[in-house]
C-alpha cells in the first residue's frame, strides 16, 4: 500500500510531460508563422525577381 501511495504522489513525470506539451505548442506556432510568413517571402523574391529582369 505504500508503494501505490509513492506513486500517486510522485509527480516528476507530470512534469516532463508539461514540458513536452510545451515543446509541441512551440513547434505548432513555429510551423504556422513560417508557412504565413514563406507564403510572402515568396511573392516578395518573386516581385525582386521580376524587377531585376526588367532593368537588365
Amino acid at each position: 500500500m505504500n508503494t501505490i501511495a509513492r506513486l500517486i504522489e510522485d509527480e516528476s513525470g507530470a512534469t516532463a510531460i508539461e514540458y513536452g506539451l510545451i515543446a509541441a505548442l512551440v513547434s505548432v506556432a513555429i510551423i504556422a508563422a513560417l508557412t504565413l510568413l514563406g507564403d510572402n517571402l515568396s511573392t516578395l523574391f518573386d516581385s525582386i525577381a521580376s524587377t531585376v529582369n526588367v532593368g537588365s
